[in-house]
């Protein structure tokens, strides 16, 4: 077991004055801004690999791993390699002088190592071995966002899922700044990922300093903010100012300096900004919204520039389409396992990540699957309590046909505690209007519950499978479905015997 104890253990990051609340990070029902912050078992511990496992992972660091968009010529080259235990990684190689001294390349890599989010391409690994310096991340499988906005092939970037990551990419930022990790080097739209479910990821990497003295940054000098112009370093409101490249980025599907789009957005050609392979497809009052916040980010002077909580908060009430996601939106094919022959529509809508039918299904179902069993649903005697309970099942059941989940969930919540034998459906509703809400460790923890209170019930798994899937936890998520498929065939076979 001592060959698995990281030599990193003991080494101490410049972080380390916020260790308490890194820690935190690491519980897994921890929910910020209405993200679920993963826990370990979903991404391995920070760990220091051998160079020789590094090696056999990348075949031998060959050209045909390479998966930088740059391919060789980039001056830090990524590539691709699966290790030992059949995980994909990206593995970043720095040119042999960019961190001459091993010890601080180590201690630097530790730090952003801590860092653990659902929004990040995380930190799992690095590697000084001799004139080696390399970084280990999760492996995202979909390209960056450079592709998808200026070399697309069957189709442009939706509008949608452009203001998706303008969102899940703030609240990176934010996520970042919160755990004191406000430097973001060189932030652009090859910095952004898509993971397997095609939800965008910002890259670690960029926490990193580029170089020995932390002073380079890569894009044309037209995209950098003024003061690094001036003085050569990047101080937090860079970062912002980056942010705003990005969405003239998505706005406008071109990387165009800022200078010219600010010279459109004060002569008010709005319109000549937007992407015309979108053809109209988009709300001009959220496109408007997004040229504001782009104007606030590029202010020359830094002061003048929002935070990272501004951000998140700016872009939130943009995103009108939650319940899709992210791989329908951008028309992928998810590789998933072959589905089990026998599924209820509600398996189905589940298998295929639709919210919406899901919803739907749970409403015509309504209770009846609870029919016959105890619960305080069935009442034997009319008091006040009896009433206040049946008033708040029935606002709870308005909200949710209304898909108001928010309120969903206060209800039913309410009523959970009321209620002195538990209901499987009122805990199935429930965890959909977390799922809608974009909470699916709640969302699991009330599918569970479903299934205490009815242990063989479909649509227990099925919920199970749906928020397991959404965490990101795909071979989980297809047992569950599996075993709600299974479920549903015993409960057919009962019925024709």
């Amino acid at each position: 077991m001592g060959c698995l104890q990281s030599k990193t253990s003991n080494v101490q990051s410049p972080d380390d004055n916020e260790e308490e609340t890194l820690q935190v990070d690491l519980k897994p029902d921890l929910v910020v801004n209405g993200v679920v912050v993963l826990d370990q078992d979903q991404v391995p511990v920070f760990k220091e690999y051998g160079l020789l496992e590094l090696r056999n992972a990348t075949n031998g660091f060959s050209s045909d791993y390479i998966v930088s968009e740059s391919g060789e010529k980039a001056p830090n080259v990524v590539y691709r390699g699966k290790l030992d235990n059949n995980r994909l990684v990206a593995v970043k190689r720095f040119s042999k002088l960019s961190w001459p001294d091993a010890h601080q390349f180590i201690v630097e890599a530790a730090g952003v190592g801590k860092l653990r989010h659902n929004r990040l391409v995380n930190l799992i690994g690095c590697c000084a071995e001799g004139d080696e310096r390399l970084l280990v991340a999760e492996f995202m499988p979909n390209d960056t966002l450079s592709k998808h906005l200026f070399h697309w092939d069957k189709q442009p970037l939706p509008w949608e899922m452009r203001l998706r990551v303008t969102h899940y990419i703030a609240q990176a930022l934010d996520h970042c700044n919160t755990e004191n990790r406000r430097i973001y080097h060189d932030l652009n739209a090859y910095r952004i990922l898509f993971d397997e479910d095609g939800d965008p990821r910002l890259s670690s990497f960029g926490l990193m300093k580029n170089s020995r003295d932390g002073k380079s940054y890569s894009t044309n000098l037209a995209y950098t903010p003024p003061e690094f112009l001036r003085t050569g370093r990047v101080i937090p409101e860079s970062v912002i100012y980056s942010y705003g490249t990005i969405l003239l980025d998505l706005l406008s599907g071109k990387h165009i300096p800022p200078s010219h789009a600010l010279d459109l957005i004060r002569g008010k050609n709005v319109l000549l900004l937007m992407d015309s392979s979108l053809e109209g497809q988009y709300a001009n009052e959220d496109a408007t919204k997004l040229v504001e916040l782009a104007s606030k980010c590029l202010q020359s002077e830094a002061r003048d520039r929002p935070n990272t909580k501004f951000l998140v908060t700016a872009v939130a009430p943009l995103q009108k389409q939650r319940e899709v996601a992210s791989h329908v939106l951008m028309g992928l094919q998810k590789n998933t396992a072959v589905l089990p022959t026998m599924l209820s529509p509600l398996g189905k809508a589940c298998a295929r990540m639709d919210l919406t039918a899901v919803h739907d299904n749970l409403l015509k179902t309504g209770y009846k699957d609870e029919e016959g069993a105890e619960n305080e649903l069935s009442f034997q005697e009319w008091t006040q309590q009896v009433q206040d309970m049946l008033n708040t099942k029935k606002f709870g059941d308005i909200a949710f046909r209304d898909k108001d989940f928010k309120s969903a969930i206060d209800y039913y919540s309410k009523l959970v505690v009321m209620m002195s034998a538990p209901s499987a459906t009122i805990f199935a509703r429930r965890a959909l209007s977390y799922l809608m809400s974009g909470q699916p460790e709640l969302a699991l923890r009330d599918a569970m519950q479903a299934q205490v209170c009815i242990p063989e019930w479909p649509t227990a798994f099925y919920l199970q499978a749906l928020a397991l899937s959404k965490l990101g936890m795909e071979t989980d998520a297809q047992d569950m479905l599996n075993d709600g498929a299974a479920f549903e065939s015993k409960k057919q076979n009962s019925w024709r015997g």
